[in-house]
Order: C-alpha cells, then sequence, then structure tokens
C-alpha cells in the first residue's frame, strides 16, 4: 500500500501521524493503542538508557558511544521482526536491539570495551555491532540470499545511515539483492549528517529513496519521528519479502540531537537554532500527545514510566559492570578458528612480558 502510493522520485514522502497526534486514517497500520502504549514504555526505556551512556562516557566508564537520541522511532522498526528474521545493525542501534531482546547490560558492556558485548544469543539473530560505515548491508544481503536458498520464510532488517549511502558496499549490496529478488529491507536513518558532511554532500538525487529504482526494486522515504509511518512502511516491507516479493529501501528522514559520537564536537558544524527548531519534532513528544488524546498517558503515569525505566537502566548499569571479562589474550584466540603458529608465538610472548594483569609491570 505504501510503496504505490508515495513516489520518491516526485519527493513524496509517507508520514501517518502529524506533531498534534492528528492521525491520517486511511493510512494507520494495524497496530493496536495498547501496542503503541508498550513500545512508548520501551522507546522511554530506550532514551534513558541512552542518555546514561552518555553520562558513563563522560565519567571514564564507557569508551566511544553513538547516541541515539532523537531517532528512536527509528528504532522502533525492530518490533516489526518475527521469529526467524534477523536484525543487522551498524552502531547506533541500540534501541533496536533492545526491541529485538538484547539484554541492555550486553550492550552496554560490548560500549565499555568488552568484546563479549557482542557475543549475542543466537536465537535472536542479531548480528554484532558494526563499526566499518556501510559494510553490514552485504552482511545482510548474504544471510538474506542464504534465507532464500534455504527457502526459510524470513526476512532481514539492515540499518545505515545517509552517509553510508555513498559507500560502494551499500550500491553493490542492494544491486545484488535486486538482481537476485532478496528477502531483505534496507532502512536508511537520514539523520541529515555523515558526522560533519551534510546530507547535500551526499549525493545530488532528490531522495535516497529513490536509488531503489536503479536496483529495481521500490523505494519509500517516510517521516522517521512517526512511529505509525515506520511501523507500517516496515512491516509491508517485511511480510513482502517474507512471501518472495524481493528487496525494497526505505529513507526514513529523522534528526540526531546530539553528537555523531561522544567523539564528536557538533557546535562546530550546526547550530544552537537548528536543534532548537528540530526539538519539536521529538518521536516521543509526538507519542506523548497521540496517547495523551486517546486517554492513555498522563503526567502522573509519565513519572512512574520514567522512574521505572531509570530503575532498569541502573540495574543494567551495575550488570554490565560487574559482569566484564575482558582478557587481552582473546585477541589472539578468537582471530581464527584454530590458532595459528605465529599468533601462537605472539600469545606466548604477551603472556611472556605479563602485560595487563598476567603477572608483571604494565608496559
Amino acid at each position: 500500500m505504501y510503496f504505490d502510493a508515495f513516489d520518491p522520485l516526485r519527493g513524496e514522502r509517507l508520514e501517518i501521524l502529524d506533531k498534534e497526534g492528528a492521525v491520517r486514517e486511511e493510512l494507520r497500520p494495524p497496530v493496536s493503542d495498547e501496542e503503541i502504549k508498550r513500545l512508548y514504555v520501551r522507546l522511554t526505556v530506550m532514551r534513558a538508557a541512552d542518555r546514561t551512556a552518555l553520562h558513563l562516557q563522560r565519567e571514564g566508564r564507557m569508551g566511544t558511544y553513538a547516541p541515539v537520541w532523537g531517532q528512536e522511532a527509528c528504532q522502533a522498526s525492530a518490533a516489526v521482526l518475527r521469529e526467524g528474521d534477523w536484525l543487522v545493525p551498524s552502531y547506533r542501534e541500540m534501541g533496536a536491539m533492545m526491541l529485538r531482546g538484547v539484554p541492555l547490560a550486553t550492550i552496554y558492556r560490548y560500549w565499555m570495551g568488552d568484546e563479549w558485548g557482542n557475543a549475542l544469543p543466537e536465537a535472536l539473530h542479531v548480528l554484532p555491532v558494526s563499526i566499518p560505515v556501510g559494510s553490514q548491508p552485504l552482511h545482510a544481503v548474504g544471510i538474506a540470499w542464504a534465507q532464500q536458498l534455504r527457502k526459510q520464510k524470513a526476512a532481514v532488517l539492515v540499518y545505515f545511515g545517509d552517509g553510508a549511502s555513498s559507500e560502494g558496499e551499500v550500491h553493490e549490496a542492494m544491486n545484488f539483492a535486486g538482481v537476485f529478488r532478496l528477502p531483505v529491507v534496507f532502512f536508511c536513518q537520514n539523520n541529515h549528517f555523515a558526522i560533519s558532511v551534510p546530507r547535500s554532500r551526499q549525493s545530488a538525487a532528490r531522495t535516497i529513496a529513490q536509488r531503489a529504482l536503479g536496483y529495481g526494486f521500490p523505494g519509500l522515504q517516510l517521516y522517521g519521528n512517526d512511529l505509525l509511518a515506520v511501523w507500517g512502511a516496515v512491516n509491508e516491507a517485511l511480510e513482502e519479502a517474507r512471501e518472495g516479493k524481493g528487496p525494497k529501501l526505505i529513507e526514513a528522514l529523522t534528526y540526531r540531537f546530539g553528537p555523531h559520537t561522544t567523539a564528536d564536537d557538533p557546535t562546530q558544524y550546526r547550530s544552537e537554532e537548528e536543534v532548537a527548531r528540530n526539538l519539536p519534532y521529538d518521536p516521543l513528544l509526538r507519542l506523548r500527545v497521540y496517547l495523551k488524546a486517546r486517554g492513555l498517558w498522563s503526567e502522573e503515569e509519565e513519572t512512574e514510566i520514567v522512574a521505572a525505566a531509570r530503575a532498569e537502566v541502573e540495574q543494567a548499569v551495575a550488570e554490565a559492570e560487574s559482569g566484564i571479562r575482558a582478557d587481552p589474550s582473546d585477541l589472539f584466540d578468537y582471530t581464527y578458528e584454530t590458532l595459528t603458529p605465529c599468533l601462537a608465538r605472539q600469545k606466548a610472548e604477551f603472556l611472556a612480558a605479563g602485560r595487563f594483569g598476567q603477572g608483571g609491570s604494565h608496559g
């Protein structure tokens, strides 16, 4: 329905829920108010977890981190995945991974420098965080091809940003997916900046979504701060992918309120006035207006929701910090399936030097 009704070549954009809480009922997806309320609660936890991660980094308790603030509705797309589907993240999908069932403590552990935080429960079908920009769509296409060859009725949802859309690997992935009609949905979170480089310097095309037409499958641009638009479009795309109707590209227009990562200073390339202009379009604020109009939200309940979210996050922090088990020698043991003679010698030298608490002084 959505992909046929909105043409990215003409700059048409899907938006169902506006910032006043009004809904275009003819476009409303099959999601209940109860499910929307449940997602709002989880997005509140997501925001609390995100803000806490930023504070932990500033306190020296976490490494470089990529904030999610402002992109929570985009991350809610993971809630549409079914058992058997795959989630392939980049480095800004903490929220999506949480909704898929990855424990927050596990996610924190990774950002604290413990690579075991990337050892995710296999049953969830979630790939580890991918730091190289634009590399993960190729992984997603490989999984989708394997599913197709095995005749599995499942789909893959892969995330990347507007900056990654300029990478050759993203083009190769979409071209391959189009040729073989693979069950994969490409979800581009267009937050207007690839670190400090604006979207206008990434492509002269009117939209990113229209690129899909060159690969032989549909593309759709939507407003990524609108949970209903995200839910509806992703649900439709995944359903059709499972049915063998091939891939789709979704460009979700959103806004990153915080820095690209905690190593970034966004004041160097955008003004505080620009950020202030976008704050009224906060996806959680939009949901609160919607829920309040239906008698499903109040200030009193918000206080309870926020308090519960903070408690959940605090528990995850304590679990993550107490469970860190990073061992530098893991670098040798987990580079190859079988330890090579060269790595075995290097590991022996490393241990003999007594580095990092292995019985000697730090070097």
